[in-house]
């Protein structure tokens, strides 16, 4: 039987830990951008809001140093669990005020620096509780476990939310406004009480994780090992070009993330397929997510067999061609729901399997070194700057273009990841692939 460095099975704690950490993030980041929508946002303003929500996760490194240094890492997440719990809470309370928008974001991105520093924690227990055999063998179950967490979120949610505002508050569905706000409060009060369940079950269950060789013992320290790290990540070879790479791979995917959504459900008169809530649940969080755990499969036994360098362009093509299926959709508006759901897992299945090759690529050219992990977390970092970014501006800008010339824009976002993909540099020898 495998030896860890903890008592109970990783099979009690790790499943949900993830799934908790995924659960937050998509509920902040996703499922807000449908909830402003459906309660009567523009599309600029929706994809806005829910997109500055991504900055905490992005810029986590910068603080991850400082959570290291008190009390243990079971505790900080078991503390913002119950954080997170209270602040979804609050969020539903507040909905039942006048003028609870300043407020509710106010709240949102309380929960986005709780979220990212539970992440910090939570990962921080992974890695510390688990010998180094154990943390592969637990990754697969890691790896699932989070993406359980999209399904209920984008797929669960949503649906959910869809049913309860027809068939239980007696709304009419294809109507954006205030009345949506009933079925949203039971949504966060939902994810509040999942939130908290979970925190109990970890205090019971999870290892406390032990403190890391380089841990800071006060703030001058961590801030020491933050300038290094800064200072040697800037000095790796072609760091420049690593860092287009980072942060241009997903650039088009950026300007689809939000608006693919949003072109599900509006109206057909103004250019969208005009699905329900719970249409839109099933097709994106559900067939959607699984076309992405298959092609992300697939992709990484491709690679595997083949390796990255070789590889890496026709990667590059899997996750940007295919968004022209939403060109298409926005040209010809099928109402059949078996070609809108094709296209969707069309477009998911082939990011999944383009999209190992940016987190491979990350992990094999631009960590490596003295601080692997935290050169990681940088990497993953631009690629979360660039969807906020994209995130921020991709409403605004499909309002002034329309659907059809917006989703043209998409294909053209494209080009600076061909661009990157091509120049992007190889210093590190890759392990043998099989063919």
């Amino acid at each position: 039987m495998l030896e860890t460095k903890s008592k109970k099975s990783p099979l009690l704690w790790v499943p949900t830990t993830y799934f908790t950490m995924a659960l937050t993030y998509m509920t902040l980041t996703s499922v807000t951008a449908i909830m402003f929508k459906n309660m009567g946002m523009d599309n600029g303003r929706a994809a806005e809001y829910a997109s500055y929500l991504i900055l905490a996760y992005t810029i986590k490194p910068l603080f991850a140093s400082f959570v290291e240094m008190y009390r243990t890492k079971k505790a900080f997440v078991i503390l913002t669990e119950i954080a997170i719990f209270f602040g979804f809470l609050a969020v539903a309370l507040a909905m039942a005020l006048p003028n609870y928008m300043v407020l509710l974001m106010g709240l949102f991105w309380v929960i986005s620096f709780l979220g990212a520093t539970q992440d910090i924690a939570a990962d921080g227990v992974y890695v510390t509780s688990l010998d180094s055999k154990a943390q592969s063998l637990y990754c697969g179950v890691q790896s699932l476990s989070w993406n359980l967490g999209p399904i209920i979120a984008s797929g669960g949610l949503v649906y959910l939310s869809g049913k309860l505002h027809a068939e239980y508050f007696h709304h009419d569905p294809a109507v954006f406004g205030a009345d949506w706000v009933d079925a949203w409060r039971v949504i966060f009060f939902i994810v509040a009480a999942i939130t908290v369940l979970m925190a109990l079950w970890h205090w019971r269950v999870m290892p406390d994780g032990a403190r890391a060789e380089n841990t800071p013992t006060n703030f001058s320290s961590a801030m020491n090992i933050l300038k290094d790290s800064f200072v040697s990540f800037f000095q790796k070879k072609d760091v420049w070009l690593m860092i287009a790479f980072a942060f241009l791979f997903r650039l088009s995917i950026g300007f689809l993330e939000k608006i693919g959504p949003f072109f599900m459900v509006d109206p057909v008169a103004k250019g969208g397929l005009g699905l329900s809530n719970e249409l839109l649940g099933i097709i994106y969080g559900t067939y959607g997510l699984l076309a992405v755990l298959l092609g992300s499969l697939l992709g990484g036994w491709f690679v595997a067999r083949r390796g990255l360098q070789p590889t890496l362009f026709l990667l590059c093509c899997a996750v940007n061609i295919p968004n022209v299926t939403f060109l298409l959709m926005s040209i010809y508006q099928p109402e059949s729901l078996l070609v809108v759901t094709a296209g969707v897992a069309i477009e998911k299945f082939f990011f999944g399997f383009g999209s190992v090759g940016f987190m491979i690529y990350l992990m094999q050219q631009l960590a490596p070194g003295k601080y692997t992990t935290t050169h990681y977390a940088f990497g993953t970092g631009l690629m979360g700057l660039c969807m906020m970014f994209t995130g921020v501006i991709s409403g605004h800008l499909q309002q002034m273009l329309g659907y059809k010339s917006y989703f043209v824009f998409v294909m053209l976002a494209t080009i600076p990841s061909f661009i990157v993909c091509w120049l992007a540099p190889f210093h590190q020898k890759e392990s043998g692939a099989t063919d």
